[in-house]
């Protein structure tokens, strides 16, 4: 058992019959009244977000896990493989365990929670950022860059991404996965 004090983001916990992993937590002390703390809880099972406010010092019931290393291999529609880096095992997870399936890209190392409890896996950690190629963009317009303007552009995943107008098709572009947002050119 663990108490409010002890949230944090990527903590699992189990909460209405489900197991759910924090993604976002604010501890609020307003000047009236107690202290509480505000989060969003995104299932493991189903991948719903949910916003939920627990008081200060509730008891929650936390869910230990474990980390591993996994390499994307591939998806065949239905499912996304994934091989342990470690003892070269092989499991299958559907869509909503990750967060990000748009930026995962084939051979990419990922940490995979799970559960210690039933060796079941709970949901997909992705790097902070990837890189990869822009496959197909609109060209820029000269001298349209006076305001910070974007253009959405493919990339090799099939995620689209809003990008500045200065990057063309065929560059490596660093990808914030956490916003899915673009972070940087990579020169080669």
């Amino acid at each position: 058992m663990a108490s409010t004090s002890d949230i944090r983001n990527g903590l699992c916990i189990r909460y209405n019959h489900d197991i759910y992993k924090i993604i976002e937590f604010l501890h609020v002390k307003p000047g009236k009244g107690p202290a509480f703390v505000r989060t969003k809880l995104k299932s493991v099972t189903t991948g719903k977000v949910i916003d939920n406010t627990f008081s200060a010092g509730h008891k929650i019931d936390d869910v230990r896990v474990e980390t591993h290393k996994f390499q994307f291999l591939y998806n065949d529609g239905e499912f996304y493989h994934f091989m342990n880096t470690e003892d070269y095992t092989q499991i299958r997870l559907t869509e909503s365990a990750l967060d990000a399936p748009g930026l995962l890209k084939e051979g990419e190392v990922v940490t995979i929670l799970i559960n210690t409890e039933d060796q079941m896996p709970l949901s997909v950690e992705m790097p902070a950022s990837v890189i990869l190629e822009v496959t197909h963009t609109e060209p820029g317009v000269k001298g349209n860059t006076a305001t910070n303007a974007t253009k959405p552009a493919t990339v090799e995943t099939g995620a689209e991404v809003n990008v500045p107008l200065f990057i063309n098709e065929g560059d490596k572009i660093k990808i914030e996965t956490e916003k899915g947002t673009y972070k940087e050119r990579i020169k080669e």
